[in-house]
């Protein structure tokens, strides 16, 4: 899944904050549990930022998405729904952006400030919404096709035992 989510991210690079790594950690973990998820999500970070950048944001990444896998993960049983698929689309883009504008405000100023803080994430609200709009379109389409292949995987090599959906 870590590959699928860096190969997703730099085909849909020329396309600015429209990316599918949010959409495909959250299918991991809710489809392999919060460990698996949150490994997917800062892997993902990691082993893409070898082609868009290292850099002192990958610990951030590699906390944001790490966390929205495992909270997928322990949300799996009410993501089977739609509406709360979408939902935690948004809440993740909102997440991820709220955590990352910490490393704005650090990479400024050295040290944080609340008030820088609060014009980052204002700032940053048109991306953050095209994050978000981003995820949902990417849970709403591969969802279901990767989500069986997962169940697939799970079942057909015993991956991830006694961790069956209930």
């Amino acid at each position: 899944m870590t590959a699928f989510s860096a190969a997703g991210r730099f085909i849909f690079a020329p396309i600015p904050f429209f990316k599918p790594v949010t959409a495909i950690v959250i299918i991991a973990g809710k489809h392999f549990g919060a460990q698996a998820g949150f490994m997917t999500g800062a892997m993902s970070a990691i082993i893409s930022n070898i082609w868009f950048g290292q850099g002192p944001w990958t610990p951030f990444q590699m906390l944001c998405w790490g966390l929205i896998g495992a909270a997928a993960g322990l949300a799996k049983n009410i993501l089977d729904k739609p509406l709360a698929l979408c939902l935690a689309g948004i809440i993740a883009g909102v997440g991820y952006s709220l955590i990352m504008d910490v490393w704005t405000v650090l990479s400024m100023n050295s040290t944080f400030s609340w008030g820088l803080w609060a014009s980052a994430v204002i700032s940053a609200l048109p991306v953050t919404g095209i994050y978000c709009g981003s995820n949902i379109i990417f849970l709403l389409v591969l969802n279901k096709p990767v989500g069986r292949r997962l169940e697939r995987l799970k079942t057909k090599y015993g991956v991830f035992p006694g961790k069956e959906r209930q």
